[in-house]
């Protein structure tokens, strides 16, 4: 045995002895666990005799000696303090409905205990790796909170948690009032009214009489609210990357926990906030103050891939104590689809929850490409359709730029010819080759990147759309030729194993196709380039969208199908444009003529000439320290 080995062994046994000596249980541990099994010994020898004079056992509760109501009331009184009476009763359920909605409440806390959306599924896949449509519920982890916090200095505990309370609940009107009593007409209460056509309900608390009760120099009330967010998508991948906390300062920008990692936010200090949103891709629920809120702090936090939900998102909000004495602090408690025009219509900015993008690409789907699709969708009932015509109306709109694209292209074509004459003149020297070659371009007025710009400035909008397929719940379950669902990844064929790298258990048709369409393209395109000074770039162009395949084969379908369609089209585009738009023969008479006219010093001329001038300098310094040597 060598030096290492040893010394790892002996460390594994320290590890294991000190393992052994922090977890082993306490004293009174072993004496609580001797009494359990003495007590279970008990009861079963219990059980032995009952049987023999068939009568039925005793059950498990019943064997512990039953603590008196006094008992229990002193015991409320120390921890609820004037909220004892409110620590007694069972759990009831109580429902309000509407046609979109059917939320159930518990009147342990008063809150909301589950929402049921009758309009929509949530997308499983049973044992067969067939997808199953189920039931859609929001809000119904039993993990989840929604509890206030009332200090009291009075208390051990500091103050009473409303989850530790059993409200009274009463019906009135349309609304659902649920009532913790301190004595002598005071009390916290909460009350709900589901809004008639929505998925909103109109929420509010009051705090009455409590003035005395509650601890000195108290200014907020804060509300704990803990939503364990469930996967829903078939794709949770990509729901997972979707799936955070959002709060909207009353005076600022949306503010959002890292939807890719775990992440606190927090308010700025003295700055109120108007709404606080947990989401998921599709779906959200959304607390909106008439007023503000004081002050929030969220976070949010992924869950092991094997739970049966995908985050925690938690938000401590701080409700300003004086709009709540007495009176209503009414707010809006939104539960839904991520559908733009009712977010809009809430209005303060709710709409952005949508994860359209920031900055300009979010702009770009906000208010350019939904109400594109949005005005296709209104006379074209197939989403997939409506995606190609989508797709046809921005290749359009763009035609212009991949015009420029196309006629620089030719340009560079009819030059060729030159080029091949240079490399031939000057192949033992790159350098001279290169600085020729720029020569040529001055001369004949040709931009070499005169064929990248236009695709550079249309990169904005391919990434705007990027980012508006799979967050449009427009395209949510909805189907287009082999593929079920546009939110999500199409499965042309399932594969008996997993391909790792994000690649995953199946393959695209509309991914494969779409990388099949580029390579024909790339090809087509780059016939007539020169890519004598760098090789590299030749294969590159072809290597880049198999190496894409991996990661667009488990994204969005309709985004697949869009970049598919945009393939068809820009190559039908091409050709056209090529073959009955530009005129080779005309271009290079222009070229011509602009070769017999005197160059001038402005522009993109000048800047050539300059670089021209430094690398013959160069040449020229390399020559000088040749012949020297």
């Amino acid at each position: 045995m060598d030096k290492n080995t040893a010394i790892g062994l002996t460390l594994i046994f320290l590890l294991f002895f000190a393992w052994q000596y922090f977890t082993a249980p306490s004293a009174a541990e072993l004496q609580a666990k001797k009494r359990m099994q003495d007590s279970i010994a008990q009861v079963g020898q219990g059980k032995n005799d009952v049987l023999a004079n068939n009568e039925v056992a005793p059950k498990a509760e019943e064997l512990q000696p039953k603590i008196p109501d006094s008992v229990l009331a002193l015991r409320m009184a120390g921890t609820l303090g004037p909220f004892a009476a409110a620590g007694f009763g069972d759990e009831q359920a109580f429902v309000l409905e509407n046609d979109k909605l059917r939320v159930t409440f518990t009147n342990k806390g008063g809150r909301v205990k589950e929402v049921f959306l009758k309009e929509y599924a949530k997308m499983t896949r049973n044992k067969k790796r067939k997808d199953v449509k189920e039931q859609l519920f929001l809000l119904n982890a039993n993990e989840n909170r929604f509890d206030y916090f009332l200090p009291m200095a009075n208390l051990t505990s500091g103050g009473v948690n409303t989850g530790d309370l059993t409200f009274k609940a009463e019906k009135v009107g349309d609304a659902l009032v649920f009532r913790a009593e301190a004595g002598e007409g005071k009390y916290f209460e909460q009350r709900y009214a589901l809004n008639k056509d929505g998925y909103s309900l109109d929420y509010s608390v009051r705090l009455n009489g409590l003035d005395g009760i509650l601890a000195a120099n108290t200014k907020t009330i804060a509300l704990n609210w803990e939503n364990v967010l469930g996967k829903i998508e078939k794709a949770t991948r990509y729901e997972r990357t979707f799936s955070t906390v959002y709060f909207r300062p009353q005076d600022g920008r949306v503010v959002r926990c890292s939807p890719t990692a775990n992440e606190d936010a927090e308010s700025s200090e003295g700055q109120s906030v108007k709404w606080v949103s947990n989401t998921n891709q599709f779906f959200n629920s959304t607390l909106v103050a008439a007023s503000s809120f004081a002050n929030v702090s969220a976070s949010i936090q992924s869950l092991p891939e094997e739970s049966n939900y995908m985050k925690r998102a938690t938000s401590k909000i701080e409700l300003p104590l004086e709009q709540m004495k007495d009176r209503d602090f009414n707010m809006l408690f939104y539960v839904g689809p991520n559908e733009f025009e009712r977010l809009h219509t809430i209005g303060y900015g709710l709409e952005e929850v949508i994860p359209f993008g920031r900055g300009i690409l979010g702009s770009i789907n906000r208010w350019v490409v939904r109400p594109l699709f949005s005005w296709l969708s209104g006379f074209i009932a197939s989403a997939g359709l409506a995606i190609f015509m989508l797709t046809l109306l921005v290749k359009v709109l763009l035609f212009p730029l991949s015009y420029r694209m196309l006629y620089s292209q030719s340009k560079m074509s009819v030059l060729k010819p030159e080029m091949e004459k240079l490399k031939e003149k000057f192949k033992d020297d790159p350098q001279r080759q290169q600085m020729e070659t720029m020569s040529v371009y001055r001369e004949f007025g040709v931009n070499p990147l005169g064929s990248c710009m236009p695709m550079l400035l249309q990169m904005p909008v391919w990434i705007a759309l990027y980012r508006f397929f799979p967050a449009a719940i427009e395209f949510r379950q909805k189907g287009f030729w082999w593929a079920p669902d546009l939110s999500s990844y199409d499965e042309f064929l399932q594969l008996p194993f997993t391909i790792p790298f994000g690649f995953g258990d199946h393959i695209s048709l509309f991914t494969l196709l779409w990388v099949l369409t580029t390579l024909i393209y790339t090809w087509y395109n780059s016939r007539h380039m020169d890519f004598s000074a760098n090789p590299a770039l030749k294969y590159m162009q072809y290597i880049m969208p198999v190496m894409f395949m991996g990661f667009f084969n488990g994204y969005a379908s309709g985004l697949t199908a869009y970049l598919l369609f945009s393939n068809v089209i820009n190559i039908g585009q091409t050709l056209v444009t090529k073959h009955f738009i530009i005129d080779e023969e005309k271009i290079k008479r222009e070229m011509e003529e602009f070769r017999k006219k005197p160059k001038s010093k402005t522009g993109f001329s000048a800047r050539l000439e300059s670089a021209l001038k430094e690398q013959q300098r160069v040449a020229a310094q390399r020559e000088a320290a040749k012949k020297k040597k």
